[in-house]
């Protein structure tokens, strides 16, 4: 992607984002329309969508469970027929869970290992072929810490999150040099959304990342000039302890 900070004056781009719930995935839907983009919004909740579409007329509602291929592959021909080609992919969706490996039900991974890995490869393979022959396009996979460490309760998240940056690196590599920026964005942070923190009543405000923060950066990374395209990128509270 140029280094815009708006969409062509005209040309209003399009992008898929997935995950879109009231934190990180409204915002970025918000960052992106702000900006001069068309969204097309995929998320389980078809009545959320319906709020946030209402608030922003050039945001479009796609319901489907990312896990379900079928499902995913109808509302990605609908967004194309519509809307038309997409020209940025936001894989925001996550499935996460806590406990050791003794404790997790295997079926858990499972799951988490299809919205986290398969639906961004079934995403990709979709979307990405129309990019790299326009020679214009990005990716980006919204990630965290569990992609580079597995602690002991995160057994059944951190080695889905593992491979999805794995493959986002696999990704890149394979269609950066045709013009289409892949990028893994690592967010080590507790996100500001109301249950975070109703859990953590005594954190001060700078224990938190704002989803607005994310949003912007994955802005800028989404235009980054191709002279300079970053693929690992993380972002964390200046009073992180890292």
């Amino acid at each position: 992607m140029s280094n815009t900070t708006n969409a062509p004056k005209g040309e209003a781009k399009l992008a898929v984002v997935t995950g879109v719930g009231p934190g990180t995935g409204s915002a970025i839907v918000r960052r992106l329309v702000a900006g001069g983009y068309a969204v097309a919004m995929i998320a389980r909740s078809g009545e959320r969508l319906a709020r946030l579409a209402s608030e922003l007329p050039a945001a479009r509602a796609y319901p489907a469970d990312v896990t379900n291929a079928a499902e995913l592959d109808a509302a990605l021909e609908r967004i194309e027929n519509e809307l038309g080609q997409p020209r940025v992919l936001v894989h925001n969706a996550v499935g996460g869970s806590f406990g050791n490996f003794l404790e997790i039900d295997p079926k858990t991974l499972d799951r988490n290992f299809q919205v986290n890995v398969m639906a961004l490869l079934h995403l990709a393979r979709r979307l990405a072929p129309a990019m790299v022959r326009a020679g214009d396009g990005a990716i980006i996979a919204t990630g965290n810490t569990s992609a580079l460490r597995g602690k002991s309760r995160f057994a059944g998240f951190a080695p889905t999150k593992a491979a999805q940056r794995i493959l986002a690196e696999s990704m890149a590599r394979e269609l950066g040099p045709q013009g289409v920026h892949v990028a893994y964005l690592v967010i080590d942070a507790v996100i500001d959304v109301p249950w975070t923190r109703k859990a953590r009543p005594n954190a001060p405000d700078e224990f938190f990342i704002r989803p607005a923060d994310i949003a912007d950066e994955i802005w800028h990374v989404l235009h980054q000039p191709r002279s300079a395209w970053s693929f690992n990128v993380e972002v964390r509270p200046y009073g992180e302890s890292w």
